[in-house]
């Protein structure tokens, strides 16, 4: 009697596990199991190229800059720079004669023009 009762909870028990199994494997294969599956992997495949991305752009960015600071160094870009001012420069001045400084007489409208007198007759030859 107990060889009996151990087979048939042994095939009971084997008959829920299939069934289990066959349950499960036939919920997975509905459509709209199927689509649930399909958008949690592009996520995870999405999340997985972002962090390449990521990684890569920090990578160039870091590189970059490497680079730049080479070829600072190799111009001359990078150096100290000297912190004092120059030294004056000359500068030739022209002045206006028709400021009133230089103006004789009552002052002149701006736009009129002031001529130098001669002091001789310029058509008499000397």
């Amino acid at each position: 009697m107990f060889r009996r009762t151990f087979w048939f909870t042994t095939g009971v028990a084997a008959g829920v596990w299939a069934t289990t199994k066959v349950n499960r494997k036939i919920k997975q294969l509905t459509p709209e199991h199927l689509a649930v599956t399909a958008a949690n992997k592009a996520i995870e495949a999405g999340g997985r190229l972002k962090d390449r991305a990521v990684d890569f752009a920090l990578e160039v960015r870091d590189n970059m800059a490497r680079r730049e600071a080479e070829l600072g160094d190799a111009l001359g870009l990078n150096t100290p720079v000297d912190r004092e001012l120059p030294a004056p420069r000359g500068y030739a001045v022209i002045e206006n004669r028709n400021t009133p400084k230089y103006v004789e007489g009552p002052a002149r409208k701006p736009t009129q023009q002031t001529y130098p007198t001669y002091p001789y007759n310029r058509n008499e030859d000397h």
